[in-house]
């Protein structure tokens, strides 16, 4: 399959604990629980958006087709969407940006490791990318680790660069297909 095979028809992909899949208007009550809470944004580059404090917004306008993916990470276990995954900035379908956030009352339980674990799988074996790349904040430890236990490298550091909106230290995360693929084979 290729990127071009998700333009209409987003994926849904399941792991042990989690289903990754495009939210629906039913998911509004769970991501008011969580979508406008401030904390969230600290380290994300901006505020949340007027429709981030408001969920039912962003049902209001019809989803334009695109190759990028934005799911919702929905816990199995209480059937809520906890938070979502980002694969967007998609250059020459070789290469594209990844970005994840949670709610907070979930954070440190292990679901931002396995929503990203299984998205890399998913892109790396199911679409033509070949590398995914991420801009973690310097002081956002919890993320680094993340990014770290999910087969990411630390490729560099960005003195005061623009992050989204904000000026701030960052770091680029990222992870080739071949990463992934030694990744995979020392763990069979």
């Amino acid at each position: 399959m290729a990127l071009s095979d998700y333009i209409y028809h987003k994926p849904t992909i399941e792991s042990e604990r989690l289903i990754l899949r495009p939210t629906r208007k039913d998911d509004v009550s769970d991501l008011k629980e969580w979508l406008p809470d401030n904390s969230i944004y600290t380290y994300w580059g901006k505020g949340p958006s007027k429709a981030e404090k408001n969920p039912e917004l962003l049902f209001e306008k019809k989803d334009k087709p695109t190759k990028s993916f934005h799911l919702g990470i929905e816990c199995k276990e209480i059937k809520k969407v906890i938070g979502d995954i980002f694969i967007y900035l998609i250059e020459n379908d070789r290469m594209a940006s990844v970005a994840i956030r949670l709610a907070l009352s979930y954070q440190g339980k292990g679901y931002g490791t396995e929503a990203l674990c299984r998205m890399v799988k998913f892109c790396f074996e199911n679409t033509e990318l070949k590398r995914l790349w991420a801009e973690v904040d310097t002081r956002n430890i919890s993320s680094q680790r993340i990014f770290e236990k999910s087969g990411f490298k630390r490729e560099g550091l960005v003195r005061q660069g623009k992050m989204v909106n904000v000026w701030c230290d960052y770091y680029i995360y990222g992870i080739l297909d071949t990463d992934y693929k030694e990744m995979k084979s020392r763990l069979s």
